[in-house]
């Protein structure tokens, strides 16, 4: 059995929340986030959890948590049981299939709520989502870089992209994006587990993962789009932006908007033509 452990921290503010989460990220196992009013809550793998690694990127002030073990079964009990539709305003709604449809947006996605990121709830996916409502994304080769639950290709599909390539390196989020592609019976997604982009002559790039990832694979990431490509990166806190700009002006590429929530960044970057 797959255990999920979970990590609670109590009366911690929601700025501080933000903070934390941009610390647990660089843990091995990481699969989510359950934010409240003062209360943060993170769920890890067991088999990589680390908690020696947990403890020592914390500063002491943080370090007062509760640790508890979640049997696989009772965390997609739990997972269910907390999970509401998100909506992006007019464009795009993410729900649960015991969730009546939405009506009176664009794009109406069914997801299966298990342990991977994606389900909107987030600040980066939900920022990555508000972007994408900007984009022309109509038959376009698009791909989905760490894709989660596949929520992304699945809203570039159904925005009508030509090709989709959707990437993670993680099985359970593999096995969740695949329920999720079948059950918005999408035709043009090819899911992959690997590391690295697949192929290049991207017209759009979705990255939502984290800062360091994302500063790992930029040189990648802009060798993979077209002249004129557009690269949306989101995973990244306001604190960040700097050390991300550098980068990307590092690469010849160009900020063309950016959006900030719950000091969150979403930056949409211009590939420029040599």
């Amino acid at each position: 059995m797959l255990n999920t452990i979970q990590i609670a921290f109590k009366n911690i503010a929601k700025e501080l929340q933000e903070t934390v989460m941009g610390s647990l990220t660089a843990i091995a196992g990481l699969e989510g986030f359950e934010q409240k009013d003062t209360e943060l809550i993170a769920y890890f793998r067991e088999a990589e959890f680390n908690q020696r690694e947990l403890e020592e990127l914390l500063p002491e002030t943080l370090r007062n948590f509760t640790l508890t073990t979640l049997p696989e079964q009772n965390w997609n009990a739990l997972w269910e049981s907390n999970f509401e539709p998100v909506i992006v305003t007019g464009f795009c709604s993410i729900r649960a299939n015991f969730h009546e449809p939405v009506t009176d947006v664009l794009y109406d996605i069914v997801v299966t709520p298990k342990m991977s990121f994606g389900t909107g709830h987030h600040a980066t996916t939900y920022q990555v989502i508000e972007s994408m409502s900007a984009l022309n994304v109509k038959g376009k080769k698009v791909a989905d870089f760490g894709t989660g639950t596949g929520v992304l290709a699945i809203l570039a599909e159904k925005m009508g992209a030509m090709e989709i390539i959707a990437i993670d390196n993680d099985d359970w989020s593999i096995e969740n994006a695949k329920e999720n592609i079948g059950v918005n019976q999408c035709l043009n997604i090819n899911l992959i587990k690997c590391e690295e982009l697949i192929g290049n002559e991207y017209d759009i790039i979705l990255a939502n993962i984290n800062k360091n990832v994302l500063l790992y694979h930029m040189e990648a990431l802009k060798n993979a789009m077209k002249p004129d490509g557009i690269l949306v990166l989101s995973g990244i806190l306001n604190e960040d932006e700097h050390d991300m700009l550098a980068a990307v002006q590092q690469q010849n590429m160009v900020l063309s908007s950016r959006s900030e929530k719950n000091n969150w960044l979403c930056l949409v970057i211009h590939k420029q033509i040599d």
